[in-house]
């Protein structure tokens, strides 16, 4: 079966990295060093080339090396029927983003070209933390697979920020409030349809995939927490908008609408969120990360690039065993200070990373 396949990025001037090229084989990929050496630096530029921004910061300009002015990506991907080379370069003019040697102008162009699911120590807490975080996972993952959402997303986003601002700024709100809020129920409609569609396919997945996990002992439920129906969630929105409208004036922000769902967790019954325990939490998280992966194979038709940063140490025996199984379908590359041999039945592939000067050179053995 073809499967989707990095194989080789390259980052130069990125975080830790001056100039240094990774190459990887199907399968799984096994990346060992000492803590602050890079790992996670690099899966943080390989996860860039999926969705075209920082994981782990809020500006381009903080991933740039230090003493350099920009820094540059090249990540080359092989799929089922063709190989292609993402480029992301940032510098004085910006950030600048090519497909086969093409400048893309929306970063929309990106979504699709390549799929990857992230793992890490704070994306297995994401049911303890808050609804924002639920809301991330949703969004990230809907954005790789959907153009029509990352854009419905992204503009309501957008006029959510102005909105918000005209709040604070005060003025004749009522006319002013009347446009944001139709371009808010226009684009919020798109997303809870889509929301709807991925939580109802997922939910199944989730299930199947907790019930191995637990040795069929915990039933595990998820649905999409909403104040908007599954059909014509527009009129509502718009709705809900105007209820609110004197009381966001008062607040001097927006307090209904999709920026505001969250995922309802449950293992037999129980409100993970509030009565959980961690390891019930990072358990059900893992859950639904494997359900991810199956979502993405069945929207796609290809398994996603699988990213885990330092997770095995924050689990047990069984789910670590589970975990690397279910990574085998397809290409896994994995972070850890130090591999065990038998990490996994099957071959893999090691580097070895270690910090070899003050200035963050970095070595691969």
């Amino acid at each position: 079966m073809k499967i989707m396949i990095i194989k080789e990025i390259r980052l130069i001037d990125f975080r830790s990295y001056t100039d240094k090229t990774f190459k990887f084989e199907r399968g799984l990929n096994v990346i060992s060093g000492k803590n602050a050496v890079g790992k996670t630096n690099l899966l943080e530029g390989i996860f860039m080339c999926a969705i075209g921004k920082p994981v782990r910061a809020n500006r381009d300009k903080e991933l740039i090396k230090w003493g350099k002015e920009g820094f540059s990506i090249k990540l080359t991907l092989e799929k089922k029927f063709r190989t292609h080379v993402i480029d992301i370069k940032y510098g004085k003019e910006g950030k600048k983003i090519f497909i086969d040697g093409i400048p893309i102008l929306k970063l929309s162009s990106l979504i699709g070209v390549f799929n990857a699911v992230y793992f890490s120590p704070d994306e297995i807490s994401i049911i303890k933390q808050s609804p924002d975080e639920r809301r991330r996972f949703m969004d990230i993952s809907l954005s790789q697979q959907n153009r029509n959402y990352f854009f419905s997303l992204m503009q309501y986003n957008k006029i959510l920020a102005q909105r918000n601002k005209q709040l604070k700024e005060g003025g004749n709100l009522n006319d002013t409030l009347f446009i944001w809020d139709n371009q808010l129920a226009k684009y919020g409609e798109e997303i809870i349809k889509t929301r709807y569609t991925f939580i109802n396919r997922i939910k199944a997945l989730a299930k199947e995939k907790h019930l191995l996990l637990s040795g069929n002992s915990e039933m595990l439920d998820i649905c999409l927490e909403t104040k908007f129906p599954e059909e014509n969630p527009g009129e509502e929105i718009l709705k809900k908008l105007e209820e609110s409208r004197e009381k966001d004036i008062i607040l001097k922000y927006t307090t209904a609408g999709p920026h505001r769902d969250d995922i309802s967790i449950k293992i037999n019954g129980v409100d993970l969120r509030k009565y959980g325990s961690q390891g019930q939490q990072r358990g059900a998280t893992l859950s639904l990360k494997l359900a991810e992966i199956e979502y993405f194979k069945k929207e796609t038709g290809e398994y996603p690039v699988i990213l885990l940063d330092d997770v095995l140490s924050e689990l047990d025996e069984d789910r670590r065993k589970a975990l690397i199984r279910e990574t085998e379908k397809g290409q896994c590359i994995l972070t850890c200070t130090e591999y065990d041999e038998k990490l996994s039945d099957k071959e893999f592939k090691k580097f070895k990373i270690t910090k070899i000067d003050e200035n963050s050179e970095i070595d691969i053995q």
